[in-house]
């Protein structure tokens, strides 16, 4: 079987990176996750380096496992769950997962099958994590699942995310909240105007539309359809003036022909997304994708993508050079080597996924990092934002 593609390849290489330090000072090696679930067995052969894999699916087994290999007595005092979290998010923010799995079976995704069905967590135990993330420090909140829109459809027959994010709000000491990965079709009312009227949520929708044609849509077992997409676009930007959207666009999917794909590129162009991450597709393993015919050709899915994120390129420059003279509330996360610049993000920007903003230090060691400040912006490049400390 070839390991060797796409994400795979990506996560391979990291395990093989940090193999080279049992040649220094680290002695075991341990590899978890979704990688470790599906290819245990081939990743054995290859890597014989690493001492220990455990699978996603066996986590309640973890400690077990790494005391077998190490030949330590188990702490009793210690459980693996979200009350022992190590935070390696900074010092503010932290992810909070309200579900696991996914039950939207699109056909180019094998989460299903790695992860299983879409199960969501009681809201009592997601309120008591944030709780005590709070307790200890942490100001952002970051709620995720595979599809956070359909979170509680299991458990309550109904979605419950606006209540979720409306009980979250009330917790003390959280100043920003965010939820990622909400699925078009389950975008509601309720929940635009929860974002609309509060002063915690940030306007900030992630909305993985992956194409806007629908002969590629239905192709990819999607829920939503174009116009269905546009139209909520168009009512959330009516509704939040200031919100940001971000997008994820999937090119090269089988049997897109040039005119899906100019579709998706005009749609871009029009619509002009604050934020948006495109992708080529890749065969994943026993996804019904993998057997579709009209497989496209990898120049072909290149040049797509080299396309789109040109003309991304553009549009995000675009908007950023809007927000010129603005002043916003940046929570400062880091400086840059030369210690010229502090380094932070705003409400329109998702750690990890979207640009930060460089504040220009002002050597009077005013702030640290951790804190939030006002900054005004006053130059952009492409994706990041440039900023002076705010003298009022």
């Amino acid at each position: 079987m070839d390991l060797y593609g796409s994400a795979k390849e990506e996560a391979i290489n990291t395990i093989l990176e940090m193999s080279e330090y049992k040649n220094k000072k680290c002695k075991y090696i341990i590899a978890t996750g979704c990688l470790v679930k599906r290819y245990k067995e081939e990743l054995k052969k290859e890597i014989p380096e690493v001492d220990l894999w455990i699978g996603c699916d066996n986590y309640k087994d973890f400690w077990k496992e790494v005391e077998n290999l190490i030949g330590k007595e188990k702490n009793e005092n210690y459980e693996l769950d979200y009350k022992n979290r190590i935070i390696t998010t900074g010092k503010k923010t932290a992810y909070l997962k309200i579900a696991e799995g996914c039950s939207n079976n699109c056909t180019y995704c094998a989460i299903p099958m790695i992860r299983g069905k879409y199960i969501s967590r009681p809201m009592e135990e997601i309120i008591e994590e944030a709780q005590l993330l709070a307790k200890n420090g942490i100001e952002e909140i970051i709620v995720i699942a595979q599809d956070t829109t359909k979170y509680g459809i299991d458990l309550y027959n109904e979605p419950k995310l606006a209540i979720l994010l409306e009980k979250l709000e009330q917790i003390q000491g959280i100043k920003w909240i965010r939820f990622l990965y909400s699925y078009p079709e389950t975008i509601t009312e309720e929940l635009i105007q929860v974002v609309k009227k509060s002063s915690k949520i940030c306007h900030y929708f992630d909305i993985p539309i992956q194409h806007i044609s629908n002969p590629v849509l239905k192709r990819m077992n999607r829920k939503s359809d174009g116009e269905s997409i546009k139209k909520l676009i168009k009512k959330i930007r009516y509704e939040i003036p200031d919100v940001i959207i971000r997008t994820t666009v999937m090119v090269g999917f089988p049997g897109e022909t040039n005119d899906d794909f100019e579709e998706l590129y005009n749609f871009v162009e029009e619509t002009k997304f604050e934020k948006l991450g495109a992708f080529s597709y890749s065969k994943e393993d026993g996804t019904p994708a993998e057997k579709l015919k009209e497989q496209i050709h990898f120049q072909t899915k290149k040049s797509r993508y080299n396309k789109i994120m040109k003309l991304q390129k553009q549009i995000s420059k675009e908007i950023l050079k809007s927000k010129i003279g603005n002043t916003y509330e940046v929570l400062i996360e880091n400086m840059s080597f030369d210690k010229n610049y502090y380094i932070g993000r705003t409400y329109m920007e998702v750690l990890d996924c979207d640009g930060v903003v460089f504040i220009k230090n002002n050597k009077k060691n005013e702030y640290s990092i951790g804190q939030f400040a006002k900054c005004r912006v006053v130059e952009v490049n492409d994706y990041d934002l440039i900023a002076e400390f705010d003298k009022v």
